[in-house]
């Protein structure tokens, strides 16, 4: 039954039952309790929707902006803004210009996983969520999500990218630093490369900028990564309040990079049998994750513990995930509605097409 496949958020499986039927090796489908008869192009256009939705689910955001051009319902704009731009100068920036929408997918990707029963999916999505989440906590401060087309313009004249001693950033930082200032201003070919290698570990080289002691004495915040002794101007022209503010976000989305929950994912399988988490092992690793988190920090200034749970929900598979990703951001994050969202023009797809009405 379609209508109960994409109500459980099985997109794939109905994907491959609308394509068997459009290749006549079913009978028609049924959605919920209604039989309907559909015509071949309400059976494609179901089919398209379906197919779309498989793809959303497995996060592969550099095709999201190609499969929203083939929709005009709105999550196909909401799509297209959790998507990286294909040319390095594209006017619509995606998840460039802010992180918040891809985010937003994130989270629902991960409620559906663990609704699922896909452990694995669930360690593979949390760790996604850790990759960006130091760039999340800095995006207030940007303006963007990291975006390397405005990127020179904030770090014009400090040390950033190049090899000056005095820079704390080690050697595979400096490498993402100084890739990110010209990814933009070259060919396709350096743009693609810069996206495929060196984005996802910008939040880290930013992160080490804005950790500093300058902000805080030692001892006051947990360690956590490194921390820059000399910063730049760029950090040191913002006010102190906001420099303390983004030193509390970015140490909370450095200790979740280092989180038993995302540790998890480095001893996944790949090529052989053994290391597949099981639910337990997630329910366990999420549960330290937390404690160490939510830990009251001896400046009191954890942000975590100091934001509003104000609606937070509270069914959540991975409790808190929200509050998390909510407390780096600095403002309200929670679960979208876009697979969802498709899931239900799948099955409107089907009934609006039955020959028998």
């Amino acid at each position: 039954m379609i209508g109960a496949l994409v109500r459980s958020n099985w997109y794939d499986a109905a994907s491959t039952l609308l394509d068997r039927t459009l290749h006549g090796e079913l009978s028609g489908p049924r959605c919920g309790s209604e039989t309907v008869t559909p015509n071949k192009s309400a059976l494609l256009r179901a089919q398209q929707l379906a197919a779309a939705a498989r793809r959303v689910l497995d996060l592969d955001a550099e095709d999201f902006a190609s499969i929203a051009t083939g929709f005009q319902s709105p999550w196909a704009g909401r799509l297209a803004e959790s998507s990286f731009p294909q040319q390095p100068r594209e006017p619509e920036r995606g998840a460039l210009g802010s992180l918040i929408p891809l985010y937003e997918l994130m989270l629902e990707v991960l409620e559906i996983r663990a609704a699922r029963g896909e452990p694995l999916q669930v360690v593979v999505t949390a760790h996604l969520i850790g990759e960006y989440l130091p760039l999340l906590a800095w995006e207030s401060t940007l303006g963007h999500g990291g975006d390397p087309l405005r990127l020179p313009s904030f770090l014009g004249g400090s040390k950033w990218g190049t090899d000056d001693p005095s820079c704390a950033h080690p050697s595979a930082s400096r490498s993402t630093a100084k890739r990110a200032l010209n990814a933009c201003s070259g060919d396709l070919d350096g743009y693609t490369t810069y996206l495929d290698r060196f984005h996802s570990r910008l939040g880290s080289a930013l992160a080490v900028c804005a950790v500093n002691l300058d902000t805080t004495a030692i001892g006051d915040r947990p360690e956590a990564g490194d921390m820059c002794p000399h910063p730049c101007r760029f950090v040191r022209n913002l006010p102190m309040e906001h420099r303390r503010d983004l030193d509390a976000r970015v140490r909370l989305a450095m200790l979740y990079v280092d989180s038993p929950i995302v540790a998890l994912r480095h001893h996944a399988p790949v090529g052989h049998f053994f290391g597949v988490p099981s639910a337990a092992e997630v329910s366990e690793a999420w549960g330290k994750t937390w404690d160490q988190l939510s830990r009251p920090w001896r400046d009191g200034c954890n942000p975590l513990t100091q934001a509003t749970q104000e609606g937070i929900p509270d069914a959540e598979e991975l409790r808190g995930m929200s509050a998390l990703v909510s407390a780096v951001a600095g403002r309200l994050i929670m679960a979208g509605r876009l697979l969802r969202t498709i899931g239900q023009d799948v099955v409107r797809a089907l009934l609006e097409g039955d020959e028998a009405r």
